[in-house]
């Protein structure tokens, strides 16, 4: 996405949720892509709700793992954490365009995984963090959804998004206890887990 990873030289101050919701839109309309399997990790949630918003026809499951799921008009800011939402508050304070990732130690990746997840972490652009989402129900039209918590990760956002769905019924739901970062800590599990 624009900002991140090898993308991180195009970071600016003006990239934000849109940014990141149109990255991907774009990938489906370029490539003509249907029957999509939609996978969100963490703030990806935010971005897979707004993909949907606009593609929800081309996606036949989204999975949301372990994954913010906004309601209408919620922003990141309001859903993190509160030593997050100081961090993001000091960067936009500062005029900062991003703002550091955690070491991956805080999201229970193991000490041989740890130095090269921090390698690959780049600046996390601000603008993502104070934009409203967007839901107008898109997600919950498309046929196959699911929500994976990582119990091993505390997160009262994403224990609430948990229970949000399991009341809802049409929702499959897991719970494994492992850590945040669940594609890096156990990639076989996971891998089942989306093939399912």
């Amino acid at each position: 996405m624009t900002g991140l990873g090898e993308r991180s030289h195009l970071l600016t101050k003006d990239v934000n949720l849109t940014t990141h919701i149109t990255d991907i839109s774009n990938v489906m309309t370029w490539e003509g892509l249907s029957d999509v399997v939609l996978v969100a990790h963490s703030y990806g949630g935010i971005i897979a709700n707004g993909v949907a918003e606009r593609h929800h026809e081309n996606i036949s499951s989204i999975i949301f793992l372990d994954a913010f799921l906004p309601e209408d008009q919620e922003t990141l800011l309001e859903k993190s954490s509160p030593a997050f939402v100081d961090a993001i508050k000091a960067a936009i304070a500062k005029g900062d365009a991003g703002i550091k990732a955690p070491p991956a130690s805080a999201f229970g990746v193991g000490e041989r995984d740890r130095a090269w997840v921090d390698s690959k972490t780049t600046p996390h652009p601000v603008g993502t963090y104070t934009e409203k989402a967007v839901f107008t129900g898109a997600r919950d039209r498309i046929g196959q959804k699911m929500y994976v918590r990582a119990k091993g990760y505390k997160s009262a956002t994403f224990d609430a998004n948990l229970a949000r769905v399991k009341a809802r019924g049409d929702w499959r739901t897991l719970e494994l206890d492992i850590g945040h970062d669940v594609m890096v800590i156990d990639p076989g599990k996971i891998s089942e887990v989306l093939l399912s």
